[in-house]
């Protein structure tokens, strides 16, 4: 049986000494994509930022190929194999596409950035089409796509994204959803908190559902579609307050 990629164990995270996840416990298997529920305040980013050192851990493990993590810091976590994109725009606007993935190479030495940005590109053609372009005149779908790219250069083996479909049209919330499916088929394990909970849940693997901080439900993202209490709360009327 393959070993998980990611391992929570009994995880309590949060800002100083206020916990806002509550003994989170899970397991994300290599090439997947789990979508992780919940509503306004539910913990979903607090436990993202937790995987990747940017919250206080109080108690409990993130076991991460094996090994425990939660005492590296995010550098030392992203040269392990953890890539982290948080929501909202995190490129650099004024500079073009190609300056962009330039800089997502930073931690990689000088005689891998060629090969690490062709191979890139192979996987994005849009970022070798628009190359020349500023990346603060990309599409919304553009954009997300390059920061992607971005945090891909260096290679990850576990991928966390924070709602990448945010603000974005229903078209390009396709283009994004397309996107993860790519990269997860070319065998990068991914977590997503995703407001689009129907069209993320159609594209993973499996699913998870936090409610105050604590998990609610756990299991095959076609089974947690279907389960009556997520279709009321998450798939029904209204889903971008519900999925917020």
């Amino acid at each position: 049986m393959r070993a998980p990629v990611l391992e929570l164990v009994g995880l309590t995270a949060g800002y100083g000494d206020n916990p806002i996840v509550h003994d989170f416990s899970a397991r994300l298997w290599p090439g997947t994509i789990t979508t992780l529920i919940g509503g306004n305040g539910a913990g979903k980013s607090t436990l993202l930022r937790a995987i990747f050192g940017l919250n206080r851990i109080l108690s409990g493990q993130v076991v991460f190929a094996g090994e425990p993590i939660e005492g590296l810091a995010p550098w030392q976590r992203l040269a392990r194999g953890i890539g982290f994109v948080p929501q909202g725009r995190c490129n650099f606007p004024a500079m073009s596409v190609a300056e962009n993935l330039k800089i997502g190479c930073y931690t990689l030495a000088a005689r891998r950035h060629v090969a690490a940005i062709e191979q890139i590109t192979a996987l994005f053609p849009v970022l070798r089409e628009k190359s020349d372009t500023l990346a603060g005149n990309l599409s919304g779908g553009e954009q997300q796509i390059l920061e992607m790219a971005m945090v891909l250069l260096v290679n990850p083996s576990l991928l966390l994204l924070d709602e990448p479909s945010l603000g974005l049209s229903p078209r390009m919330q396709s283009g994004v959803f397309a996107t993860l499916l790519r990269i997860a088929q070319s065998g990068v394990t991914i977590l997503v908190v995703e407001q689009n909970v129907r069209g993320a849940l159609l594209i993973s693997d499996r699913a998870l559902v936090m409610e105050q901080g604590r998990k609610f439900l756990e299991g095959p993202a076609d089974e947690v579609r279907t389960d009556p209490r997520i279709r009321q709360a998450y798939l029904g009327g209204n889903i971008e307050h519900s999925a917020a």
